[in-house]
């Protein structure tokens, strides 16, 4: 079970030792989950001290940011987590399409800090994790690796960024100034379709080993921080749209597959509301679709495996969107030209069009996916779809030169941005798109038997427990187990604010 990171006890007390003194003399105090899942209840003297401290610096304050309530300056927290509703002139649908903002995040501006957070943080209060002496290995096609970098820098260790040597060049520029040696950011062949390459070189990097490997694809810290804190601040932002609105129904919950960690709040929604869980891919790699593969660019989505923490069986559909759609859309979306004509020629309010840079690649994707769901489930006014930017436009000020190289012959004026709209938005059709039975779901539960038993070494026995959705549900019972282990390292690192 170390090795899946469930752990609920100290494994090595001499290791757990050195860790309390080291975060005792560094002033590292750790928030529970229950305490990332509900702000309120991070002490006030906390709160007051986060007002001075700079929300992209590398503060041990800044742990307390690491959740969905940051308002807009992300000095203070907001009741309800930032979201955008986009209207039925953008959408084409009658449906309340919902968007949570992931830039709101400390640090990196994308919530994989709080999937880094939760992966890292048990395996330093059971003593697993020595930050005196081990490196953090961080493998991803982003933005994992950069919250992994920032936690890691946080806690006094050393974070190793590993991902693929095509990604945007506004990632590697944050690497660069974060991490503690220009050694620590290893890049892998590829781009966002080349997970196995970075498998590859985690094997390598693991026979040192001063090495402990986080991968997120398969760390179950991922899946229990984003089922508690997300999967709450969706229920938080649903019943804010609902009140006195009896008849509204959180009808479907949308997230790229990716490494599966934010289809994780799917499963509390299911629980709750009965919601429809939609995992999306990329049309040119449609792995759970029809077992494809493939390359494409919507960055931050993973492909061509199945990650050991999706819960494939309680998925209820699957849509593959394009990247084509998803380029051209970040460029009709991040152009003075593209809003000039989304304003004078679609009629959409300024205010709305002037926060759409709020979304990138994947949160596009994702909200693509959204329109093609209620799309094929007829879904009104009555019903809301919910999914989330992982990150915002920042990240991708270069991808819009690729694009209009590649799309657009470096000229993009009126008329293109109407056939962006035409074709990438307006033209969102039910394609790609497959309801799950449950044979389609023990196919693609089926599939990850290949990259997990027979590439990873998982036993078999570890990979048909995730059949059971009891499993899953098994799973919330590490949420107090760590909050009682993060309570009581706290009190014996002294540590003040």
């Amino acid at each position: 079970m170390a090795r899946l990171g469930l752990e609920r006890s100290v494994v090595d007390a001499e290791v757990y030792g050195r860790t309390v003194r080291r975060f005792g003399e560094s002033g590292v105090i750790l928030p529970t989950i229950g305490q990332l899942k509900d702000p309120g209840a991070i002490p006030a003297d906390i709160r007051q001290k986060l007002r001075s401290v700079d929300p992209d610096s590398p503060h041990p304050l800044n742990l307390f940011r690491v959740h969905w309530f940051n308002d807009a300056q992300r000095t203070s927290l907001s009741d309800v987590p930032a979201h955008i509703e986009l209207p039925p002139q953008l959408t084409g649908v009658p449906a309340r399409i919902v968007v949570m903002l992931g830039n709101r995040f400390p640090m990196i501006h994308a919530h994989k800090v709080l999937a880094a957070y939760g992966c890292l943080v048990p395996r330093v209060v059971s003593g697993e994790f020595d930050p005196t002496h081990h490196r953090a290995i961080w493998p991803s096609t982003g933005n994992y690796c950069r919250g992994g970098v920032a936690i890691s820098r946080i806690l006094g260790c050393r974070g190793v960024a590993v991902l693929p040597e095509n990604m945007s060049k506004e990632r590697f520029d944050w690497l660069e100034k974060w991490v503690t040696d220009p050694t620590d950011i290893v890049r892998t062949p590829g781009s966002e379709s080349n997970v196995k390459e970075i498998y590859d070189m985690c094997a390598a990097l693991d026979r040192d080993p001063a090495n402990i490997i986080f991968n997120q694809f398969c760390e179950f810290g991922n899946y229990v921080v984003h089922r508690a804190c997300t999967g709450a601040a969706v229920q938080r932002v649903f019943n804010q749209l609902a009140e006195g609105h009896p008849a509204t129904r959180l009808a479907a919950f949308v997230a790229a597959t990716g490494s599966a960690g934010t289809l994780a709040a799917g499963d509390h929604l299911k629980a709750e509301f009965g919601t429809k869980i939609v995992a999306v891919e990329a049309a040119e790699c449609p792995t759970l679709l029809c077992n494809g593969f493939g390359e494409h660019n919507i960055q931050g989505i993973g492909d061509k495996h199945i990650p050991f923490i999706h819960n494939v069986m309680n998925t209820d559909v699957v849509v593959g969107v394009s990247d084509h759609a998803t380029d051209t859309l970040f460029v009709l979306f991040n152009t003075a030209e593209g809003r000039k004509y989304l304003v004078e020629r679609r009629g959409l309010d300024a205010g709305l069009v002037s926060q759409l840079g709020n979304f990138g690649l994947s949160g596009l994707c994702n909200i693509l996916a959204a329109i093609k769901s209620a799309k094929y489930f007829d879904l009104g006014p009555d019903d809301v779809i919910v999914t989330v930017s992982t990150d915002g436009g920042q990240m991708y000020g270069s991808e819009v030169d690729k694009a209009l190289r590649r799309y657009f012959g470096n000229r993009f004026d009126a008329v293109t941005a109407g056939e962006v709209w035409g074709q990438s938005l307006a033209a969102a059709t039910t394609d790609n798109l497959l309801e799950l039975r449950h044979i389609d779901r023990k196919r693609i539960f089926n599939l990850g038997y290949f990259t997990w038993v027979e590439q990873q070494g998982v036993s078999l026995e570890e990979f048909t427990m995730r059949a059971r959705q009891a499993f899953w549900d098994g799973l919330l019972d590490l949420v107090p187990a760590w909050d009682g282990m993060i309570a009581e390292f706290n009190a014996k690192s002294g540590a003040s604010a």
